[in-house]
Order: C-alpha cells, then structure tokens, then sequence
C-alpha cells in the first residue's frame, strides 16, 4: 500500500459532517492524549502526518458528538450504543491488548508506516483540519 493511497483511505472524514468539525478544546484534547499514549506505550505516529492529523480530528469530533473518542477509522450502525460498550473507544482493546491500531495513529516501530515521531504539533494538526472544511 502506498503513501498516497494510505491517506486516501483516510477520508471518512471528509465524507462526514464537512460542516462541523472538532471544537478547540477537544481537539487540543486528543492531541496532548495522543501524543503522551505514543511515549508510554512505545509506538510512534504515521509517517505522513496528515494521517496522524485526521485520526486526532476524528476522535476530537466524536468526543463532541458522543462525549468519548470512539474509533473514527470504523463504521458503526449505532455510534452511542459502540461508545457504552466501550470496546471501539479510544484506546481501543486491540490497541491495549496488543498494540494494534486500527487508525494507524499508533504504530509500533516494525510497522512499515511508522514514521519516527511521538510528536505533532497543534498547528500541523490544524492545518489539515481546515483543509477538510
């Protein structure tokens, strides 16, 4: 899988509620979460930061909605039931259980998408976030 394919695929957000993206506060949110979760846990963003920069926006948004960072790399029939049974909610059992993330927001280091940051800034983030508006 290519780069550029990768981050197609990554364009669930673009396809849902273009009118109304993260607030502020829950994306800087997901961002000091995300970043702190890839130290502790020892993996590491994508290496196109757009990727990471839409997952964060996606858990951002569906903490808004849904008042939990619900998994915004899948497809559920009924999102608040999805976020009560909190297996999709971030992060995810798979991600807790054996470091497998759905998203490819977290990475471990022989992934080959893995780039070599635990880091992104605000700014980047919000750059591709309001590309997507």
């Amino acid at each position: 899988m290519q780069k550029t394919s990768l981050f197609q695929s990554f364009n669930f957000m673009q396809s849902a509620n273009n009118d109304k993206l993260s607030s502020d506060h829950n994306l800087e949110a997901m961002w000091h979460f995300s970043q702190t979760y890839a130290k502790r846990t020892g993996t590491y963003f994508c290496a196109e930061p757009s990727v990471t920069a839409v997952v964060i926006e996606g858990l951002a948004k569906h903490k808004d909605d849904l008042g939990s960072p619900l998994c915004p790399c899948r497809h559920y029939e009924d999102k608040k039931a999805e976020v009560h049974a909190t297996f999709w909610n971030c992060p995810c059992v798979p991600m807790r259980e054996r470091k497998e993330c759905h998203c490819m927001l977290f990475l471990t280091p022989d992934n080959e998408f893995a780039g070599e940051k635990q880091e992104i800034t605000l700014e980047e983030i919000k750059a591709v976030r309001e590309s997507m508006g």
